[in-house]
């Protein structure tokens, strides 16, 4: 999982990939950001149509957009570009809807940025409108409509819902996504939102064990002990903090840290909950260094399990 808006070319995005899908890896996703607060900012491409390209350049991964603000095109957009980053792919497009939270790339850039009671009611007309349109069927909103036809119609796209709260994105997801994605954090604070979802499946006639969910979030680890405490020094370091105030931070936010054993039992706790999938965020697409470093003692939590 990459987020692009922090600094990232095409090219890179292509590596990363590339790499991804060498490893072995299920999917790779970006964020859909346009701006960022770091300074200088840094430039900041487009998610579809950096995505359309990967569908072009990678043959077998699955190419994840995770998540796309309604509030940046109308769902009609999103619909019709998602269909065809899917057809290009030859099935393997994931398209991730949320409501959007950054209000500074709003103002950046002269977006509206309605309240977010508004923003939740138009992401679920713009889930409705989206599916009424890759079904050809009709649908009509306060603030979207659709009748006709809006091929191509997807053959292998999955529809994701993502988002934080506890209790209406979960709900949401339950009623009309193939994936619901959260932040990762303390197990115990994402199963309430597991079962929010699966009971709203229920409650809408489908079923929970067919809908994947999916957490997001950084890992830190390391093969051994001694790669452990360093990368915890560099990171620590990156941030002005010493190494071990920064694995106390990340511990305090549920973030998976640690050798493969700790990283293993913490996989496991996920899994435990019902955690189906686990995008590992990584920023700095430049380091493949520390990314071979942490996919290595993933691999080895795995191994051990």
């Amino acid at each position: 999982m990459t987020e692009p808006q922090l600094g990232g070319t095409y090219d890179q995005l292509l590596d990363a990939a590339r790499w991804a899908e060498g490893k072995g890896l299920y999917g790779f996703a970006r964020s859909d950001h346009y701006y960022s607060s770091r300074q200088p900012v840094p430039d900041a491409t487009d998610a579809f149509a950096t995505l359309a390209g990967l569908a072009r350049d990678t043959s077998r991964i699955r190419l994840c957009v995770l998540v796309s603000p309604i509030t940046f095109r109308h769902p009609a957009v999103i619909a019709k570009t998602a269909a065809t980053i899917d057809q290009m792919s030859g099935g393997r497009f994931d398209l991730g809807v949320g409501t959007g939270w950054m209000e500074l790339e709003h103002e950046a850039f002269g977006l509206e940025f309605p309240p977010t009671a508004e923003r939740f009611e138009r992401l679920v007309e713009s889930l409705e409108y989206i599916k009424a349109a890759f079904s050809g069927e009709s649908f009509r909103g306060v603030h979207y409509r659709f009748e006709g036809e809006a091929g191509p119609k997807p053959t292998g796209l999955r529809l994701i819902v993502g988002g934080s709260g506890p209790r209406r994105t979960p709900t949401l997801a339950g009623r009309v996504a193939g994936e619901y994605n959260t932040f990762l954090g303390h197990p115990p604070d994402i199963a309430p939102k597991i079962a929010a979802m699966r009971a709203a499946a229920e409650e809408a006639g489908r079923d929970p064990g067919s809908i994947r969910v999916s957490v997001m979030g950084p890992v830190f680890g390391a093969v051994d002990e001694a790669g452990y405490r360093a990368m915890l020094d560099r990171q620590g370091a990156s941030r002005g903090i010493g190494g071990k105030d920064f694995e106390a931070r990340m511990l305090d936010q549920g973030v998976l840290v640690g050798t493969p054993d700790r990283l293993g039992e913490g996989l496991a706790a996920l899994a435990g909950i019902g955690v189906d999938h686990l995008y590992i965020q990584w920023l700095d697409l430049a380091d493949r260094e520390g990314l071979d470093e942490v996919w290595a003692s993933v691999c080895g939590a795995a191994a051990g399990a």
